[in-house]
């Protein structure tokens, strides 16, 4: 059972780093998650930038030891993504790329979000005839 909870645990990790990086682009159509959005991003930034431990990689070490094994070698990143998904030495230029990303998710959210709301607050004739 273990086993089966802590690949549980890394798919919802791996699903939290998508929400993370791509979490701006599901709130042009729920804008609502804008605000969820921003709660796992400023999460990301602070457990990758602090010495604050991710709560999840915290829960999969646990069922780890569950099964007699040690915690993640480095983390889950280093563990999953680096030398498997991409180079560490990319590490600089993917965070950029993240910025800009998350950013024009953002832009486009408030563009969205300000069209809705002039619609909403707009005054049509009405036209007889």
């Amino acid at each position: 059972m273990a086993k089966f909870l802590a690949d549980v645990t890394v798919a919802v990790h791996i699903l939290a780093l998508l929400l993370i990086g791509l979490g701006g682009f599901l709130a042009w159509r729920w804008p609502k998650l804008i605000f969820v959005h921003m709660f796992a991003a400023a999460w990301g930034v602070l457990v990758n930038v602090t010495p604050v431990p991710c709560p999840l990689t915290a829960l999969e070490n646990f069922f780890r030891h569950q099964q007699g094994l040690g915690d993640l070698p480095g983390g889950f990143n280093a563990y999953y993504l680096y030398g498997t998904v991409f180079p560490q030495s990319w590490l600089p230029a993917i965070g950029i790329v993240a910025i800009v990303v998350v950013a024009y998710s953002y832009v486009g959210v408030y563009h969205r979000w300000r069209h809705r709301h002039d619609e909403e607050t707009h005054v049509r004739p009405v036209h007889l005839g």
